[in-house]
């Protein structure tokens, strides 16, 4: 199963434009999925999601302990790349059991509370915290907003 998880990336925008299109095309995606509690239970955000990604991509949505469980049972037969938009949610899947080796991360904005750790990349303290954990936990995490853009650790950073 693990090897069908080609790409997991956090970005708070999910899916949009030119880099998740760079993304899919690196990676030969062929579905996307969207582990996020919020969106799993919003059809209208998961069909707006769907319009914006390449064409030919599927495109799901989970809660992330829902995705947890069925990962457990159900092998991934798709090239997939995993979508979040916290690190919160990273570490929740991890906790759940569904471990990952590499973590991108794109865009997590800057807004009040938040502290800047990159011009791309803010965090809550439990963000921060989640971070921590899952590089504790054996989890390689880079920030790198596409392909081309050089890689910058999150240790360096955080």
């Amino acid at each position: 199963m693990k090897k069908m998880i080609k790409f997991c990336r956090i970005d708070d925008r999910l899916i949009h434009g030119q880099v998740v299109t760079t993304w899919v095309n690196t990676y030969k995606i062929e579905q996307i999925i969207i582990l996020n509690d919020k969106i799993a239970g919003d059809k209208t955000q998961q069909n707006i999601l769907k319009m914006s990604a390449p064409q030919g991509i599927n495109v799901r949505a989970f809660g992330v302990k829902k995705f947890a469980e069925i990962a457990q049972n159900n092998p991934i037969t798709r090239q997939t790349m995993l979508l979040f938009s916290t690190s919160t949610d990273v570490l929740e899947l991890v906790e759940s059991g569904l471990m990952i080796d590499y973590l991108n991360v794109g865009g997590m904005r800057y807004q009040e509370g938040r502290e800047r750790l990159t011009k791309t990349v803010s965090v809550t303290p439990d963000e921060k915290a989640a971070f921590e954990r899952l590089m504790a936990l054996g989890v390689s995490i880079d920030i790198q907003m596409v392909p081309n853009d050089e890689k910058i650790k999150l240790s360096e950073v955080l």
